[in-house]
């Protein structure tokens, strides 16, 4: 059965963590807490410790800005923090400052939209709303959380400004709410407010039902493939126990990375005992500000998309490789822009290198072009050089990722070195294996055995098509 049968509702909950921040939420404390000490992040404040006051980071509303901006969300111009009340190790307060859309508060933002794209078909989820709250501490099990023999609590992480983004429930498949999680960090690359690829920098809370059955939240999931693979297990699960009559509650579970466990039952929005923070005063957004704002945003990939068609000529499939990863777009253009008098073939050519050689052998390092040691310079002089022989040029391209400068690549050209070359090159071809003569004349595809060794001679400068030429004609004296 399908998942359109099944009456599958995805909505997704993203906390994403706004790791360009330097300081908490609501103190001075250091933001990043990665690889550090456990427990020295931390702070009065942070720790709700009596007699505290919390203090807003302004900053966090300009992120927060940016983001409801680049998802066409519609900003409140007046709002407050609540506190959401609950026990639980990680929360040192045991309550947490965030917002509340009801009892007379609101989100940050609410509405919005990403477009998706899966299987050539194209998508609008909607965005239901946008808020700030601060991270709670870490939990730390030996293991898994199944057979941990303990729970130990990290608090550098208390304090951490999040930014959640909820969604309707308009996904249909775990494979859209894949695509929906690639496109938004994408958008979030671009505004340059957090790095989704720090471990931990991203959760998401998964709520999935099946026609006949409540819905039910898969909490704290850590990577977009375990995302989908979790509400694969769900569909599953969930399909099975209606196909035997079972009552699906709503509930809470955990993805231990092969199937979902049962946490608590699901609390219900009274259990959390919203009220208004009353150590924080209400603060405004105003038009003024959001125009500031919105001045600033950057190119958004979708506006970055339409561009690249335009202005470099670009097909569907090069845009929507390099439109996937910002460092490599701000690459491309600052390649292309070296050159004034860079036309579309060029434009072209430079696309194809980066996104196909260069991209692959970064991927084979498991690198990034930002932690790469290549310059727009090298590119460029990469491709002019593929242009006399790409096979030369894939062979550079692991000294240009890791910074080598490329050496005087003029190829060997002219017939009388190629010559020389070529008959040194046949002359030991022979001495190692005699008959080889007799087995070019029987089959000429023997010729690619005399090309390495002038490639070796020549130090790969030597011009591919000349020497074949060269060689079936020296081969032919023989």
């Amino acid at each position: 059965m399908s998942s359109d049968d099944l009456g599958v509702m995805i909505g997704l909950e993203v906390h994403v963590q706004l790791t360009e921040l330097k300081t908490k939420l609501f103190c001075s404390c250091d933001a990043d807490y990665r690889g550090k000490e456990q427990n020295t992040l931390t702070c009065p404040t942070c720790l709700g410790l009596p007699g505290t006051l919390p203090v807003l980071n302004e900053r966090a509303l300009e992120f927060a800005t940016k983001l409801s901006l680049a998802l066409e969300s519609k900003i409140n111009d007046y709002m407050f923090f609540f506190r959401k009340n609950y026990f639980y190790p990680d929360m040192a307060k045991n309550f947490q400052i965030s917002m509340y859309n009801k009892a007379g508060g609101v989100a940050f933002a609410d509405g919005g939209k990403i477009s998706i794209k899966l299987n050539g078909k194209k998508k609008d989820v909607r965005i239901n709303r946008i808020h700030l709250e601060e991270d709670p501490g870490r939990l730390v099990h030996q293991g898994s959380i199944k057979t941990s023999p303990f729970t130990l609590v990290d608090y550098n992480r208390h304090g951490i400004t999040l930014i959640e983004v909820v969604s309707e429930p308009d996904m249909t498949s775990p494979q859209e709410a894949r695509e929906y999680l690639n496109n938004l960090k994408l958008i979030i690359s671009y505004i340059g407010i957090a790095n989704l690829d720090l471990e931990g920098s991203c959760r998401v809370d998964a709520n999935i039902s099946l026609k006949g059955g409540k819905r039910v939240e898969v909490k704290n999931i850590n990577s977009f493939k375990e995302v989908e693979d979790a509400l694969k297990y769900e569909i599953i699960r969930q399909k099975n126990m209606l196909k035997r009559g079972k009552i699906i509650e709503q509930e809470t579970r955990h993805w231990d990375g092969r199937t979902t466990i049962s946490l608590r039952q699901k609390e219900e929005e009274m259990d959390y005992r919203y009220f208004p923070e009353q150590d924080l005063v209400p603060f405004e957004i105003s038009k003024e500000y959001i125009k500031k704002i919105e001045k600033d945003l950057p190119e958004l990939p979708k506006a970055r998309n339409l561009r690249f068609r335009k202005q470099y000529h670009l097909t569907d499939h090069q845009v929507e490789t390099i439109i996937l990863d910002k460092d490599l777009c701000d690459f491309f253009e600052e390649t292309v822009n070296l050159n004034k008098n860079y036309g579309e073939s060029d434009f072209v050519q430079i696309c194809n290198w980066l996104i196909n050689d260069i991209q692959g052998y970064l991927n084979e390092q498991n690198l990034r072009i930002r932690d790469s040691k290549i310059s727009s310079k090298s590119l460029a002089e990469l491709v002019e050089i593929a242009k006399k022989s790409s096979k030369i040029a894939k062979s550079l391209v692991p000294d240009v990722v890791n910074g080598i400068p490329i050496k005087d690549t003029e190829l060997i050209s002219d017939d009388e070195s190629i010559r020389k070359i070529a008959k040194e090159a046949i002359e030991e071809m022979i001495e190692q294996n005699p008959n080889i003569i007799n087995e070019y004349k029987k089959d000429p595809k023997v010729l690619n055995a005399f090309i390495g060794p002038c490639m070796k001679k020549s130090d790969k400068k030597i011009a591919p098509k000349k020497t074949r030429k060269i060689l079936r004609e020296l081969l032919s004296e023989y």
